[in-house]
């Protein structure tokens, strides 16, 4: 049996190294692979979950299938859409949110990340986000989701959600529980400026990140400038866990280069971090120009963009509408 593997990218313009080597590095090897099928969403409707520019959220849309076709995903082989387009993905969301539970959604520790001190003002749709997140996967009979530690927590209420719907209609096997792939050999990629802190659009310096569209300057300069310590590359993975700078630019260098970070010690062990940081640069320069170039021309092929999310966005409406129906008649409507 083939995989169904369904997983989402939010829209928020200039995805970076972390987004390229934690999910769609990933996407396009299950993308390759035959034995999978895959689905790709734009998740547009989680995005407002914030304040949106309308302008800015529609170039955002276009930009994340620009990277993903950039990155080597086909939309021959894959499904590629925009979320909002599928209106069975909001249906499905309000008719999973009455089955799940107030204590469950309590326990969302990203909720209480994002919202911070200021929950009050924090918006329903980020408190009832995992809701809406479970219908994106249920909707397609996913048996396999790609996620990172921060979605982890979501996928398994993902999976009560389906199990207490089969549960409580007498529909069993109704909804397929998902499977999380965690990738292997993966190092957690992290701000270059803070070893501490995960890789993000939002920290406010450019120096804390490598954006799939620098170019190769700007590579080089992010690099160079990135935050060190003072001691050689050591000889055991061990010695850097107390070393959240080292730590985080030699698992990019594994993570880029395909290599364990082990390999990549005794590689690089008892050298200096400038002859390394130059050999990170040349490889992330190798990696990511082809990818940086052409998200620039697609980007410019604004109505071949819009064809794919549309050719997709009607694919994916054949199969969610038709769950609808089924859960309609579950339900008694």
């Amino acid at each position: 049996m083939k995989k169904k593997i369904f997983s989402g990218v939010q829209p928020t313009g200039n995805l970076h190294l972390g987004n390229y080597l934690g999910a769609i590095k990933n996407f396009v090897s299950l993308n390759n692979d035959n034995k999978n099928e895959c689905i790709f969403c734009v998740v547009d409707l989680h995005a407002i979950t914030i304040a949106q520019d309308s302008i800015t959220l529609r170039e955002n849309i276009r930009e994340t299938v620009a990277t993903f076709i950039a990155c080597g995903i086909d939309p021959k082989k894959s499904i590629i859409f925009n979320q909002s387009k599928v209106a069975a993905h909001s249906e499905a969301a309000w008719i999973l949110s009455c089955v799940a539970r107030m204590g469950w959604l309590n326990r969302m520790t990203q909720f209480k990340e994002k919202a911070g001190k200021d929950k009050e003002n924090a918006s329903v749709g980020l408190y009832s986000y995992p809701v809406l997140m479970a219908a994106d996967i249920l909707l397609y009979d996913s048996t396999h989701v790609p996620v990172g530690n921060d979605q982890k927590q979501h996928l398994e209420l993902c999976r009560d959600i389906a199990q207490k719907f089969n549960n409580d209609f007498k529909v069993e096997n109704f909804f397929k529980i998902p499977e999380p792939l965690i990738q292997k050999e993966f190092s957690r990629i992290m701000s270059l400026k803070d070893g501490s802190k995960k890789m993000s659009k939002s920290e406010t310096s450019d120096l804390s990140r490598i954006n799939l569209t620098d170019g190769n300057d700007q590579i080089l300069n992010k690099i160079k400038k990135a935050k060190t310590d003072s001691l050689p590359i050591p000889s055991t993975v061990k010695e850097l866990n107390d070393r959240p700078e080292a730590r985080n630019l030699i698992g990019i260098y594994s993570s880029i280069s395909d290599s364990t970070l082990e390999s990549s010690i005794q590689k690089f062990s008892g050298k200096n971090f400038s002859d390394f940081k130059e050999n990170l640069s040349e490889i992330l320069i190798d990696k990511l120009s082809p990818i940086s170039d052409e998200i620039k021309r697609l980007l410019k092929e604004k109505s071949y963009l819009d064809e794919i999310l549309e050719e997709g966005s009607k694919k994916a409406e054949n199969i969610a509408s038709k769950k609808i129906r089924e859960i309609h008649d579950i339900i008694g409507f």
